[in-house]
């Protein structure tokens, strides 16, 4: 099948200069298919905030460039209470964005809504169908494995961004494979997510002896979540783990059969910009 190819946040890459009217990044458009956005309404500083005005301003701006170019708009909003939950999906639906309200462990599935928000049992084939989604990419209140995926095939999402492994197990073709039908009926896409712009130290290719300059493109630590580490996403030592050959990160997600990838921490270059 496609595979599909979105970025969250850093939605200044759409531009050659990063500014919303500069010339686009045609490029870089025609190597994706959606961009993802956090916290547009709400989570910004924190669960159930709502995000500030001038913020949101912003984002919009960039995320409206990314729809008048054909590509899908996912929104992430960290809110739990259902006044905002429902602000949430009914804000993003009238921008003509599908959206998700979690909160920011990304390790739930929600209870509420009860079902999904745009619930339908067609067949989702391409990322432009889907009309909801989850996210979850932290599976550590499930005991095993296999309760983890029972929990994802009992839902009625068009499409799931999950991780690559269970704890540190990977997920198999037959895993991957199972949740492709929602649970009224229909086909869905599974989308892995994957980290480029940190490196996790609970991943399979850290080595015991990494620290902050050891290998080179180790920067620091992620004051705000403990084990990621800012890398130099352009050292090609750093590049050769997540990509471009049969050892990579993304050959095992390829592998594993899932329908795209789901980029995170494409917003890097904020963090060498301001050193």
């Amino acid at each position: 099948s496609d595979v599909y190819k979105r970025q969250q946040n850093g939605q200044e890459l759409l531009t050659e200069t990063g500014d919303v009217y500069g010339d686009l990044a045609i490029e870089y458009l025609n190597a994706i298919d959606g961009v993802g956005r956090e916290d547009l309404f709400y989570g910004y500083n924190g669960d159930d905030i709502p995000t500030p005005e001038t913020e949101r301003s912003y984002m919009i701006k960039w995320l409206e460039l990314a729809k008048e170019n054909g590509k899908k708009v996912l929104v992430i909003d960290y809110c739990t209470t259902k006044a905002f939950i429902d602000s949430s999906y009914a804000k993003n639906f009238g921008k003509g964005y599908i959206s998700f309200a979690t909160k920011k462990e990304l390790d739930v599935i929600p209870e509420y809504p009860e079902k999904p928000y745009n619930v339908n049992d067609s067949d989702i084939t391409n990322l432009m169908k889907a009309k909801n989604f989850l996210y979850l990419i932290n599976p550590a209140r499930f005991t095993n494995k296999e309760e983890y995926l029972n929990a994802l095939r009992a839902t009625r999402y068009d499409l799931l961004i999950i991780d690559l492994f269970f704890n540190e197990e990977i997920l198999t073709k037959e895993d991957v494979s199972s949740l492709r039908e929602k649970a009224n009926g229909g086909k869905r896409l599974v989308i892995a997510y994957m980290s480029i712009g940190e490196a996790e130290d609970y991943r399979y290719y850290w080595q015991e002896d990494w620290k902050p300059g050891h290998p080179d493109f180790i920067a620091e630590e992620n004051p705000e979540w403990k084990g990621n580490y800012k890398v130099k996403y352009w050292d090609k030592d750093w590049q050769k783990i997540i990509y471009g050959n049969d050892d990579s990160y993304l050959k095992k997600i390829l592998d594993a059969g899932f329908d795209g990838v789901y980029l995170d921490i494409i917003d890097a270059f904020e963090y060498f910009e301001n050193k």
